[in-house]
């Protein structure tokens, strides 16, 4: 009987430290589409939060306008829902003045490299420690599907319906260009490697750009699909470490897509490392 109640007990307590993450979500449920991306990347971002440790009063998210605005609302933290692609300079203004704090910034792709665009150069040239998630479904979800600045070539949009005329960017490409110190990818059927990123770039001592791709699921019914992006994600297996530019940026095509660490500077000082060693 003991050792009947002793593992029951065993098992009930494994399972409340499984669900332990549940204390970084807030009493607001999500309003995403069902089916939608965004909740694994939810799901991810608490189990990293809570192997970290981090405590919730430690944490600061700061997000911009569209679908993934609405993400510091759904964690139980500190969080800064801005302006319009301004989530990047604002998270960048707080982590300088409170370097104690976790700070995290989101945006999707058209709010981070479309109106938001002029500042990623400039936090991955500064090495800001802030860690940056960028919410990448290839289209404007809120507005009502228009093409975006990831969106593929001939895709058709409510605001290109013969075909998007335009070239989509290229996210990892862009912030391994532009110096970022921590570059990563991930995708939202794979919660697990989203959680591992993630701590990895929270972990890092600089600027941490990590990209999650993910379906839109209501104004993408052809292109990113769940199917599709399945079908096309595989695991990068590149050694960070090695700090090969030109093996990432080879790594960086778009399709397929390569999923993990793709470039790691460990030894880079941060931008509050950079000024205490100015002010010696």
């Amino acid at each position: 009987m003991e050792t009947i109640k002793s593992d029951y007990l065993d098992e009930k307590l494994t399972q409340v430290r499984d669900m332990d993450f549940l204390r970084y979500r807030s009493g607001d449920l999500p309003t995403w589409c069902p089916g939608c991306g965004y909740f694994g990347i939810m799901d991810a971002f608490y189990k990293s939060c809570r192997e970290l440790e981090l405590k919730s009063e430690n944490i600061c998210t700061v997000s911009g306008i569209g679908c993934s605005g609405r993400t510091p609302i759904f964690i139980n933290s500190y969080g800064f829902h801005t302006l319009h692609g301004r989530s990047i300079p604002v998270a960048s203004g707080l982590k300088l003045a409170r370097e104690d704090l976790s700070v995290f910034a989101v945006a999707g792709d058209g709010d981070a490299l479309g109106i938001g665009g002029g500042h990623l150069p400039h936090v991955a040239r500064k090495n800001i420690d802030i860690t940056f998630i960028l919410f990448d479904n290839s289209i404007y979800g809120l507005t009502k599907g228009q093409s975006s600045s990831t969106t593929p070539y001939e895709m058709k949009t409510n605001s290109h319906p013969v075909g998007n005329p335009d070239g989509p960017l290229n996210p990892i490409r862009l912030a391994l260009s532009y110096g970022a110190s921590f570059v990563a990818r991930g995708f939202a059927g794979d919660p697990g490697g989203m959680k591992d990123i993630i701590k990895q770039g929270t972990l890092h001592n600089g600027f941490s750009f990590i990209q999650i791709l993910t379906p839109c699921v209501t104004f993408d019914k052809t292109n990113r699909t769940w199917k599709n992006l399945k079908e096309n994600v595989y695991n990068l297996g590149l050694d960070p470490e090695e700090n090969n530019m030109e093996n990432a940026m080879r790594a960086a095509e778009n399709e397929p897509f390569g999923v993990g660490i793709f470039f790691q500077d460990k030894n880079r000082l941060s931008y509050h490392d950079t000024l205490r060693h100015l002010n010696r």
